[in-house]
């Protein structure tokens, strides 16, 4: 079974300006959350995308991705064999 993809982050210094470049760059359509200083990616895909968000970065600009598995202790555990670290169980 694959592992997709299913959600992405980019956390960056300014959440506005970020949405905007992406905007700009993709034609993704970003809805404003204010209220928790976040916007929902709409990439506009379909089957052949994932959307994601983009967020106020609490530190260093960063991007995460969320992967979808079977059994994640299974792959907890495979990643810190390979020399990974669970940072937030």
């Amino acid at each position: 079974m694959p592992n997709p993809v299913v959600h992405f982050e980019v956390h960056g210094k300014d959440r506005k300006k970020s949405a905007k470049f992406f905007s700009d760059l993709f034609g993704w359509h970003v809805e404003s959350l204010d209220e928790m200083n976040y916007g929902m990616v709409d990439t506009h895909g379909g089957d052949h995308g994932i959307n994601g968000g983009i967020a106020e970065a609490q530190g260093d600009p960063h991007v995460v991705f969320y992967v979808e598995v079977d059994d994640l202790q299974a792959f907890l555990d495979k990643a810190e064999s390979l020399g990974g670290k669970t940072v937030m169980p």
